[in-house]
């Protein structure tokens, strides 16, 4: 007989325990600071246990990128594609804005660029993201704002695009004025037919 595995119970107990103490560790250390001797501590599992599951800083940040990908973020509705595309990059631009945000958002990247099992969480994580964004862009469609021949993900990413550029090759700061024109620039691409 084929035994099953509960829902939730002590091993979803300690990736919890585990994924928060490595979250705290990033915000506080970075991501260079983050090691699993840190974590073990913090979350109250014992250092070999994380080693086994987990393997690395890397398979630490990997794991949290997959849980962080099934949760829901909020979806604007303002009721024009304009409002929706800004409020967007601006809630990007705020999440990097913050100490918090920031250090996680950096860490995540961080580790993507480093470990391979990172980077295809990394990839996963933006993916899912940008799949919960499209309906902004289907809500537009329907409204009859833009073609129903736009590619709504390339939409999310080019409106993106420049705030993760300054961020992470620039090193610029993004003000919310530059949040605005992201968005715009990528509603112009869209209506010209670009996208």
């Amino acid at each position: 007989m084929e035994t099953q595995r509960r829902p939730g119970g002590r091993s979803a107990r300690v990736r919890d325990a585990v994924r928060q103490a490595t979250l705290v560790e990033v915000t506080q250390r970075g991501y260079q600071g983050l090691t699993v001797e840190n974590v073990a501590k913090r979350s109250g599992v014992h250092k070999t246990s994380i080693y086994r599951r987990w393997g690395s800083p890397e398979g630490l940040v990997a794991d949290a990128l997959e849980l962080a990908a099934a949760e829901p973020i909020p979806i604007p509705d303002t009721g024009s594609l304009d409002g929706d595309l800004r409020a967007i990059t601006e809630a990007v631009r705020a999440g990097f804005a913050s100490p918090h945000g920031g250090a996680i958002g950096c860490a995540f990247i961080l580790a993507g660029m480093q470990n391979p099992a990172a980077a295809a969480a990394l990839q996963n994580f933006t993916a899912a993201r940008r799949k919960q964004s499209v309906v902004v862009v289907e809500r537009a469609v329907a409204r009859g704002e833009v073609s129903e021949s736009i590619d709504a993900e390339e939409l999310i990413r080019f409106a993106l695009a420049p705030i993760y550029y300054r961020i992470f090759v620039t090193h610029e700061p993004v003000t919310a004025a530059d949040a605005v024109k992201a968005a715009d620039a990528a509603l112009t691409a869209a209506r010209a037919g670009i996208l």
